[in-house]
């Protein structure tokens, strides 16, 4: 599994979290930035992300700014994304579970590191439960085109 991963100024110290700990367990990911504590506008970070993951360059996508709001608007305007922003473990599992969401956007004014680690790792380990669901996904494309 690959993951891309990236973030705004204000998700930079939990995004370099998620990177130790991807680290430490020998997940791939690659980081489309900021690399930096300067402020930065998370449109772009997250359109490369979401394009990454879109282009099936990376399988699923992480990005983090102050609240995860910003990001997840950002990346639900790329065709073939689903962003779901989670603020604790169950979230995340139910975005994959229900939603087949394949990118995560977290609060890093929200959440500790700890904490979003566990966000991350609920997503991680959580597969798309498929059937009535995937007619949701199905009509959800149909109506918006995306």
């Amino acid at each position: 599994m690959k993951i891309a991963l990236g973030s705004d100024h204000a998700g930079y110290v939990l995004k370099e979290a998620i990177k130790n700990y991807f680290t430490e367990k020998k997940i791939e990911y690659k980081d489309f930035g900021t690399f930096k504590l300067d402020s930065c506008d998370y449109p772009e970070y997250s359109y490369k992300v979401s394009s990454a993951v879109a282009a099936g360059e990376a399988d699923l996508g992480i990005l983090v700014c102050g609240t995860g709001i910003g990001m997840c608007i950002t990346a639900n305007k790329i065709k073939g994304i689903r962003a779901a922003q989670a603020y604790d473990p169950e979230m995340a599992q139910m975005s994959r579970l229900h939603n087949d969401a394949n990118v995560l956007c977290l609060g890093g004014r929200i959440l500790s590191d700890e904490e979003g680690i566990k966000v991350v790792e609920a997503f991680l380990s959580t597969s798309f439960e498929g059937g009535r669901h995937q007619n949701r996904l199905n009509l959800i494309s149909q109506l918006t085109g995306l």
